[in-house]
């Protein structure tokens, strides 16, 4: 097993008492797939589960429940979901393992309850998105009963725990403001999961933001389908930028982090709080897919060629640097050599932070799925790699603009090979884009913030020394 599959919090609790019954305690393994929406749900989960006195492991083999939270947005995602739970289904199966309930729950069976009921009979417990809240209850039902249980419904309201247990570092967190999403686009499957735009109120998530960094988290990552459009489905208009001032009033607060901003919904409003906050990170991801008009069409996004460009243009005149992250497709029904072309000349031009590319998945009941000109795989991989080329000058470009620059950084490990600490700057989120190296002369705590000169460029990487150790 892998050692990111066996990655999972633990702690210690009591035993549980329910319905008058002195139930041993279960050891409990989570797996969560996916995103880090999905991670958020994974945290709910177990903080249901350890509120009710459920104690968790690390260690698969030593589980008496492991649930896994899968993801289902593309083949590639499926597959790795459909191979973890095959993986533990070895645990069920075996009569001398530990394991005496295999729960799956999350994006997959969501959509696909049938199919994996059949595929996977060691299954004990199929739950849809809508269920977390009863994880507890369907959990000690099954114990009651021999037969499989499956619950499959809509989400109706994003779940709210104010003390949300969380499987991150103590110094960061991911605040999840809304679940679904309703801008269809035609090669994407979470509209069909995840049902309609649903905001959580801005109470709750005030009330949850206070609680993590209470907790010890100095970053809050806000995190949705597209978290420009929150509000939008309770009053009509967008609020984001209300939430972010009033979680800015967070006195332990230090940085805000801002995940999928859709292109047509950020606002010069938006734009200036970035610029103007102290605490909202000079960074913003907007997943922009493509450039070519006649994509983006049939896509079905709402941008087009010319709104990219000028949108894109205010962010980079602004008085500060404002550090971009993007993903970008190719090979989408009916791209062509032109539309590729394009692609590639905008990424030059426009030299964005970070961006990450991937080929189009035909996902079955997507209106993408039955466009004509399906691009052939080789053709994807040949444009993938020339995409990828380009970018990797492009980083190097721009992180020597760093150079002989002093940021801040947080500290978060050490790397023994190379014989450095390494932490993040408020342009880099975790897990996904690239790192700090640097030297230090005095121990350093984990978490803390430091200001680090920049003297090199290792890679992708930047690499420095601290300049005053607090």
């Amino acid at each position: 097993m892998s050692e990111e599959t066996k990655k999972i919090e633990t702690t210690n609790v009591d035993i549980l008492k329910t319905n008058k019954k002195v139930y041993k305690s279960k050891l409990v393994g989570m797996i969560s797939l996916g995103c880090d929406k999905n991670r958020v749900d994974s945290e709910i989960m177990l903080t249901y589960l350890r509120d009710a006195g459920y104690k968790f492991t690390s260690d698969a083999s030593n589980a008496d429940i492991i649930i896994i939270n899968t993801c289902g947005f593309i083949k590639n995602a499926r597959n790795e979901s459909m191979d973890t739970i095959a993986e533990m289904s070895e645990y069920r199966r075996n009569p001398h393992a530990r394991c005496q309930r295999l729960v799956v729950t999350g994006c997959m069976p969501q959509r696909w309850s049938g199919e994996m009921r059949e595929e996977f009979p060691e299954v004990d417990i199929i739950l849809g998105i809508d269920q977390y809240p009863d994880i507890v209850k369907i959990i000690e039902a099954s114990y009651e009963k021999s037969k499989k249980i499956v619950k499959i419904g809509e989400q109706t309201a994003v779940p709210f725990i104010k003390d949300r247990m969380v499987t991150t570092p103590v110094h960061y967190a991911y605040l999840k403001i809304a679940d679904g999403c309703e801008n269809y686009c035609t090669f994407c499957t979470i509209p069909f999961i995840r049902g309609k735009y649903k905001s959580q109120s801005m109470e709750n998530i005030l009330e949850e933001a206070e609680s993590l960094v209470e907790n010890g988290a100095t970053e809050l990552i806000l995190v949705a389908q597209d978290i420009t459009r929150y509000g939008m489905d309770k009053s009509g208009k967008p609020q984001l930028v209300q939430l972010i001032r009033k979680l800015s009033k967070i006195k332990k607060l230090k940085w805000i982090r801002l995940l999928y901003c859709y292109p047509e919904m950020v606002t010069d409003e938006l734009i200036a709080e970035i610029v103007n906050n102290p605490k909202v990170c000079k960074y913003i991801d907007i997943p922009l897919q493509h450039i070519a008009n006649p994509v983006l069409k049939r896509m079905n996004r709402k941008t087009t060629h010319g709104d990219v460009v000028n949108l894109l243009d205010k962010i980079q005149s602004q008085p500060v640097y404002i550090g971009v992250r993007t993903t970008m497709m190719v090979g989408f029904p009916g791209e062509t050599e032109t539309d590729f072309e394009e692609l590639c000349t905008f990424v030059e031009r426009y030299k964005l932070m970070h961006v990450g590319f991937f080929a189009y998945s035909k996902e079955e009941g997507t209106a993408a799925a039955l466009l004509p000109d399906q691009i052939k795989e080789d053709v994807k991989r040949k444009r993938l790699l020339k995409l990828v080329r380009i970018q990797k000058k492009i980083a190097q470009e721009i992180n020597h603009r760093f150079v002989g620059k002093t940021i801040e950084v947080c500290y978060e490990g050490i790397d023994y090979d190379r014989q450095l600490f390494f932490g993040r700057s408020e342009y880099q989120t975790p897990e996904a884009d690239t790192l700090v190296f640097f030297k230090s002369k005095h121990p350093l705590e984990v978490g803390k913030y430091y200001k680090v000169k920049i003297t090199r460029v290792i890679g992708y990487d930047l690499k420095g020394e601290v300049q005053d150790d607090e």
